[in-house]
């Protein structure tokens, strides 16, 4: 559903915790939105921010929801929350933005798209790190087939998460509505491996809980065996001393080896190919240095759902519902094979 006879898009916020300022932070930056309402159950939290932006503050989302010129409702809320919240605004009439992970379960996911599907609503996922230019030109160098015949497939993420992190907001590291390191710190790298390398036939896993006290776990290593042949490594952590050390993706092929590193895939660390192109020389303009983790593709993915939703344009990235699913389903999966000491297979 395209929003008709507009020139720009409402939005309003759900959850106005440590993410919420980077989403505030894109929507003001793009041209053609306006940020009407925020929302947050601590109300002074929704108040106080409310007053910066000059907008609506509320502590029920649901009455939130009444309000007829929202056009989309941007959901920064603790994982395990998102699914009920999105099925709420799709059954209201309103379009949906999600940060990651999309849920926590597969099941939740299809919940989800199948009640913005009936009210002819879009659905949108935060995949923010699909827009760093580091990751689209190795991206462009998969779809060119540059890599030839792909090998193996590496992900690392060394993170610092210190327990007053986790002490913080009491959700943090909760089964409920954390879900866990993977879904909350490693998602994005695990959505990058196989986005990158294709879909998955199995996956092999081993978790642990080493220096938090939490009910999740803290470091996991797991083995991925693609439909293509290649194989896969998540290797992924918070418990990484004494600050956040490295956030990489790498990619080997017959033709062609490059690692996308930094600590959040924001530089070319390595770049070789057997096809030499002179654009190969440039790696170093791709580099971007984000201040966090979270880097600078939140404004990519907000500008990407306005032009969706006012001209139907493409989600570069595909970052919608299908994708979102795909990362929730492998992690399921990881999951259940550290749970069981068995090979998962995802056919």
């Amino acid at each position: 559903m395209l929003i008709k006879q507009k020139d720009y898009i409402n939005f309003a916020l759900i959850g106005c915790g440590r993410i919420s300022e980077k989403h505030v932070n894109a929507i003001k930056q793009t041209p053609k939105t306006k940020l009407i309402a925020v929302c947050d159950v601590q109300e002074e939290k929704a108040k106080a921010l409310a007053s910066t932006l000059q907008c609506e503050a509320y502590s029920d989302y649901k009455e939130m929801l009444k309000k007829d010129d929202i056009d989309i409702i941007d959901i920064c809320t603790p994982n395990g929350m998102h699914a009920s919240i999105a099925i709420d605004v799709a059954n209201a009439g309103k379009h949906v933005l999600l940060e990651k992970p999309m849920a926590l379960t597969v099941e939740d996911c299809d919940r989800m798209m199948k009640a913005c599907k009936d009210n002819d609503v879009h659905l949108f996922v935060v995949k923010q790190n699909r827009f760093n230019p580091p990751i689209t030109k190795l991206r462009e160098a998969i779809e060119r087939g540059r890599f030839g015949k792909l090998v193996l497939g590496n992900v690392t993420v060394r993170w610092a998460r210190p327990q007053d992190y986790y002490d913080l907001d009491e959700w943090h590291g909760s089964r409920d509505m954390d879900g866990g390191m993977l879904f909350t710190q490693a998602s994005h790298h695990v959505d990058m491996l196989q986005w990158m390398m294709g879909p998955v036939h199995s996956v092999k896993a081993n978790v642990a809980t080493l220096t938090h006290n939490i009910e999740t776990e803290d470091t996991a290593v797991v083995v991925i065996k693609f439909k293509n042949g290649a194989l896969g490594v998540v290797e992924a952590t918070t418990c990484t001393f004494p600050k956040n050390m490295e956030g990489s993706i790498t990619i080997l092929g017959e033709k062609g080896t490059a690692k996308i590193g930094g600590m959040a895939m924001n530089k070319i660390d390595h770049w070789e190919f057997s096809d030499f192109r002179n654009e190969d020389e440039n790696t170093k303009e791709c580099t971007t240095n984000p201040p966090n983790v979270y880097g600078y593709g939140h404004n990519e993915v907000i500008r990407h759902v306005v032009d969706s939703l006012l001209h139907n344009g493409p989600m570069v990235g595909g970052v919608g519902g299908e994708e979102g699913r795909k990362s929730v389903k492998l992690i399921e999966a990881i999951y259940e094979s550290a749970d069981t000491g068995k090979e998962v297979f995802l056919d």
